[in-house]
């Protein structure tokens, strides 16, 4: 029992600095802001010696595999892209104060919308120590504190980029906050600091963020899993199809914007499913196949797709090939099965197309790309606090803009209501 109050304690501790912080923060200049981020950027750079010693003794210890143990990794070049992330959020406008609207009513007071920070944000997270600088750099351009609360397995990364982080000239105290993540108790205690947060985002797995999501009193944005799709419509360009499919699955499997399904049109199939399955093979990639599409490979080494197989997030080099009869059955598949999140379409076929781009209900839908592209620095925000694939207050990579609310800023002349 006493091990619960010390810890409720330690996080209440953790909540109230940085309320304070976030006080402090939305009065800074966006002068000042920026040059706190650079000097970030510039003392992650400078202490990638201690980083990278505490990611490897995190990947000593952690006991992950696979997908999982390459989101925890960290070498010199994705240390030398968390300090261009942060650099990039610097270059970008601030939205703080931007005026949305302004208008004037018939009782003459002046009416003006305009930005403010939302205050403090807790972010609930697994495995990816970048997160860690990504949403920090976020979180002080738009005047906020952040409370980091990230996975065990990770935790000398995190504790690592935090104090570096933190310890940076002109971050108020409270600014960066990080909890203990050895127990899960500090995750049930910030999703309930209902008055110290004003913002839960969970990242990771189904489990993670289904607890926060039915468990949280502090308002949530929900990131969601990629079960993401490629349908390769009867007029594709083959070449294309095939530069798109194999970069969607294989350039980076372990992430959820990573394509797990291939959708196959019926006229094409012949011709297509042995070509595309070949060469995911030869990428490495397990294949698994419904009962038409296995009949067309023929000699080939695929296996039967299962039912359970449709909805499913691989996060590895495996990937489910379907054949559909069209682009309509295509659509209905993706919204019965997928995740929300990205989806394609290869074809030449602009109605096609725009059919597809339109009924589609993803947070992005691509028409002629690969789904590796929903990412915040990719559609460039600089960063991201996550990819939303819900549809209230953000949908799709968020950063600077959703990390804002609003309020309304009213002058008169001595106006009062009759």
């Amino acid at each position: 029992m006493a091990t619960a109050i010390n810890s409720a304690a330690a996080t209440r501790e953790h909540l109230l600095r940085a309320r304070a912080a976030s006080e402090t923060l939305a009065r800074l200049t966006t002068g000042q802001k920026n040059e706190i981020l650079f000097a970030m950027a510039s003392a992650i750079e400078a202490a990638q010696g201690a980083v990278l010693d505490a990611n490897r003794a995190d990947l000593e210890t952690c006991g992950l595999t696979g997908s999982m143990r390459d989101r925890l990794l960290l070498n010199a070049e994705r240390i030398d892209a968390m300090a261009d992330g942060i650099r990039d959020v610097a270059r970008l406008p601030d939205p703080i104060g931007e005026s949305l609207a302004e208008w004037t009513p018939p009782s003459g007071i002046r009416i003006r919308k305009v930005r403010v920070p939302l205050g403090v944000i807790g972010i609930i997270y697994e495995s990816r120590p970048n997160v860690t600088a990504d949403t920090v750099a976020l979180a002080i351009k738009t005047g906020n504190a952040i409370v980091l609360r990230g996975g065990r397995e990770a935790a000398r990364s995190n504790q690592c980029l935090a104090g570096i982080l933190s310890g940076v000239g002109g971050v108020p105290p409270g600014a960066v906050e990080l909890l203990d993540s050895s127990t899960r108790d500090s995750v049930r205690e910030l999703i309930q600091a209902r008055g110290l947060v004003d913002v839960i985002i969970p990242r990771g797995g189904k489990d993670l963020i289904s607890f926060v999501v039915e468990n949280s009193v502090v308002p949530v944005i929900e990131t969601g899993e990629g079960n993401c799709h490629i349908f390769v419509d009867e007029s594709a360009d083959f070449d294309m199809a095939d530069a798109i499919v194999i970069n969607a699955k294989t350039q980076r499997p372990s992430v959820c914007n990573a394509a797990e399904k291939l959708l196959i049109h019926a006229a094409i199939a012949p011709e297509y499913v042995p070509r595309i399955v070949k060469k995911l093979l030869q990428a490495g990639v397990e294949v698994r196949a419904d009962e038409l599409a296995r009949l067309l490979t023929g000699e080939l080494a695929v296996v039967p797709a299962l039912a359970d197989d449709w909805p499913q997030e691989y996060l590895r080099l495996c990937m489910a090939v379907k054949v559909v009869t069209d682009v309509d059955d295509a659509i209905a598949h993706i919204n019965r099965y997928s995740t929300k999140h990205s989806d394609a379409i290869v074809t030449r076929n602009e109605v096609n197309a725009q059919r597809f781009l339109r009924l589609v209900d993803s947070a992005a839908v691509y028409w002629n790309a690969s789904t590796r592209f929903t990412d915040g620095a990719e559609f460039g925000f600089g960063a991201e606090m996550g990819i939303s694939t819900q549809k209230l207050h953000c949908r799709g990579p968020f950063a600077l803009a959703e990390l804002t609310s609003t309020k309304y800023e009213v002058t008169g002349s001595g106006q009062i209501r009759t």
